[in-house]
């Protein structure tokens, strides 16, 4: 392991912070705030993990993560997002994600979702989900089958496309 972390974000604040905070660590950090310039740097400085952003200014990380991996399998990723949903998730594990964290995350949570450890140690919570989250995550599912089209996602479950742009443009409903 070469400790070289690469973080993919289009927040370019969050970025330079995380990066900082990893570099106070003994890491060596690189930035990336896009998919092409993203794929250059996992070519140029090889890096041995990487956080990336779920969804980015008209990119989705969901899309760059195999292209990541053909350029390294070994990459260890964690994805990040500020909107998260079992589906993304689920998608994000089966895509070759190592591990999926809900944003704010903290620099000590995002290095121990690097290790293979931090998945087991997932707590289940006792509560159910709610039923606006169930319909929140239902179309996350649908959008991401639709490759993020909003309009033909609209289309397969039955709303109009602003109702459903509204309802996107939400945060995610808490549990």
């Amino acid at each position: 392991m070469n400790n070289r972390v690469l973080v993919i974000d289009d927040d370019p604040v969050f970025t330079r912070v995380l990066a900082r905070s990893l570099r106070k660590r003994g890491l060596e950090v690189e930035q990336s705030h896009n998919s092409q310039q993203a794929l250059q740097l996992v070519r140029d400085f090889q890096p041995d993990r990487v956080t990336l952003d779920l969804k980015m200014i008209n990119e989705s990380g969901l899309q760059l993560l195999p292209e990541l991996l053909k350029l390294n399998p070994t990459l260890n990723i964690v994805v990040l997002t500020g909107y998260s949903s079992i589906a993304t998730a689920v998608q994000a594990m089966k895509l070759g994600a190592s591990n999926y964290l809900c944003k704010p995350a903290n620099t000590e949570d995002i290095l121990a979702a690097f290790s293979a450890q931090a998945i087991a140690d997932v707590d289940v919570a006792d509560n159910p989900v709610s039923v606006n989250r169930l319909e929140w995550e239902h179309i996350q599912k649908v959008l991401a089958e639709n490759d993020g089209n909003v309009s033909a996602t609209a289309r397969a479950l039955g709303m109009h496309r602003r109702t459903l742009q509204r309802k996107l443009s939400k945060r995610p409903v808490q549990r």
